[in-house]
């Protein structure tokens, strides 16, 4: 295709828009002006285009999977100074590469006669083989017959063991009866013959135990032909996966802005000595920025929206702004971004050193703690300033002992320890699970239902810390009841009484469609950033570790 093909101009006019003065921090930003109007032109093509076909679950008339993507856009500008933006799409799109709006993978593993298409026809035929050998007639019944002659086996086996274990005892019982009654010769004559019996006995176990090999040998033997015969299939298969990834990372080369390149397998061990996962490069900000770089573009400002349905677990927002992902992206696109003037990273500064910390109540045991939204309750990386610091600052000899925490963005109610006893006593309520709190939260939406319950197991996204899922098969209980407060100008304000207290709980409760559906205001992870995250920790009730009396604290949100 023609280089100019992917080159975009704006049909918005963008000459009264101030350019970027550095290119955007990929993994926490605000798009660009000029990113957000790229982005609305590729959307208005995604609703228009007839180029190809794929349902990403937005029309319910659709039939088939469907399957929401991530795209990306890059403002650049050209030799001739021109501004204009690329479009890219993070992995396959309608089963292909090769799109005209979009710019290309780094490597296209989908070009015809492709070693990774010859390869993946090795490994489709060796699934089957797997499959059909797993699932074969042959297999489950000699499991079965096997299972039922051992069954039968262990049956007798055990009988014989019983049977033995009485006479044993008989003979013990004998001998002990027998004692006194006889004479030391004919005492020595009985307990021989019982050493005679004992001895048969054991034969008859070892001959038994002999003929039940014996008899499972051929059986088991077939078995275990069966099951070596799919092992050395999936080792095959393990084998042949390992050269085929091996030999895609080979292809795998990123760009910088200083004009080096350098291969996927020494920039994650570069980064962190890892190997790179799966799918590495195939997102859409690295396809962008190696596009731009080859053919002499320059990189001005990036963002990346999701197009579609959510998947099942993870919370993707039709239309959202989303950052790039960390385990796969971060390496790469620290790579690719050297040489270029980069937007400081937002989590790296210090913005709460002048802001107030209420206390709302304080004795020689615990203080209570109004937390403000933003601000930290122990101290990050990189940001220091937190509860824990301010209240060490005041009580440097007897450092405060952080009992629980609230999300850096969430507002309210904390509880700290000023010595050792009080956080035993308080933290033991926490493990029992005895202390209420309350939450409320302003939902960006109108929820019909009046309350109710939601038991959603989460844990956390490793391929995008610190975003977390649902999981039923690895994620901890995680369970919420809440009920409506109110609806207020097309948003509703509920009270959440968390019964457990997982990482973003109450934000993944909310946002996700077995919850509410209904994203927090501000809940710039799992839905839209706003001013703050409308939501706070507004009451708490635990008993005294001194006064041993139950005490509740509340406070309402500045929402």
């Amino acid at each position: 295709m023609d280089n100019n093909t992917y080159f975009h101009t704006f049909k918005k006019d963008i000459s009264g828009i101030e350019l970027p003065a550095r290119f955007t921090f990929p993994f926490c930003y605000e798009p660009h002006p000029l990113a957000v109007i790229a982005a609305k032109e590729l959307q208005h093509y995604l609703e228009n285009q007839e180029d190809w076909s794929h349902n990403f679950g937005l029309d319910e008339k659709s039939e088939g999977l469907a399957i929401g993507k991530m795209f990306g856009v890059l403002v650049v500008k050209n030799q001739h100074g021109q501004l204009g933006y690329l479009a890219a799409v993070s992995g396959k799109l309608a089963g292909s590469n090769k799109h005209r709006y979009f710019v290309p993978p780094i490597f296209d593993m989908l070009e015809e006669n492709s070693f990774f298409l010859n390869e993946e026809v090795h490994l489709n035929t060796l699934n089957r083989k797997i499959e059909q050998l797993e699932k074969s007639d042959e297999l489950a019944s000699t499991k079965r017959h096997l299972d039922l002659l051992k069954g039968t086996w262990d049956k007798s086996l055990d009988e014989l063991k019983t049977k033995l274990r009485v006479q044993k005892k008989e003979r013990k019982e004998t001998r002990t009866r027998l004692r006194a009654s006889l004479s030391d010769e004919d005492y020595e004559l009985l307990m021989e013959d019982m050493r005679s019996q004992s001895l048969k006995d054991k034969q008859q176990l070892q001959r038994f135990q002999y003929d039940m090999h014996l008899a499972l040998e051929a059986e088991s033997n077939q078995l275990q032909q069966m099951l070596s015969a799919i092992a050395a299939l999936k080792e095959e298969r393990k084998t042949r996966s390992g050269n085929l990834q091996k030999q895609l990372f080979d292809n795998y080369n990123f760009c910088n802005a200083k004009g080096e390149r350098k291969n996927v397998v020494a920039v994650f061990h570069d980064f962190d000595k890892t190997t790179p996962p799966a799918g590495s490069g195939e997102c859409a900000a690295p396809k962008l920025l190696q596009y731009a770089y080859e053919n002499e573009l320059t990189p001005l400002a990036l963002a990346e929206f999701w197009w579609g349905c959510s998947p099942a677990s993870e919370i993707r927002r039709h239309q959202n702004y989303y950052p790039a992902c960390r385990k796969k992206c971060e390496p790469i696109l620290g790579y690719m971004l050297e040489g270029l003037a980069i937007d400081p990273n937002p989590m790296q500064k210090e913005t709460t050193l002048d802001v107030e910390l209420p206390q709302i109540y304080e004795d020689e045991d615990i203080i209570v703690i109004n937390k403000p939204a933003e601000f930290l309750s122990v101290p990050g990386i990189y940001v220091k300033d937190s509860v824990y610091n301010r209240i060490l600052q005041r009580y440097p000899n007897a450092g405060p002992i952080i009992i629980h925490r609230l999300d850096m963005s969430t507002s309210g109610l904390l509880i700290v320890a000023k010595n050792k006893e009080s956080h035993q006593f308080i933290q033991d309520q926490f493990i029992q699970h005895t202390i209420k709190k309350t939450y409320i939260a302003l939902l960006d939406g109108v929820v019909a239902a009046a309350s109710g319950f939601i038991d959603l197991p989460l844990r956390v996204d490793l391929d995008d810390r610190p975003r977390q899922m649902v999981c039923y098969t690895y994620g901890k209980p995680a369970q919420t009841k809440w009920e409506k407060i109110a609806i207020e100008n097309k948003r509703t304000r509920v009270r959440f009484y968390p019964l457990t207290g997982r990482t973003h709980q109450l934000r993944m409760h909310a946002v996700h469609p077995n919850g509410l559906n209904t994203p927090i205001v501000g809940d710039d992870l799992y839905g839209t950033k706003a001013n703050r995250l409308h939501l706070h920790a507004a009451s708490i009730t635990f008993v005294h570790p001194r006064f041993k009396k139950e005490m509740t604290f509340e406070i309402e949100p500045d929402f």
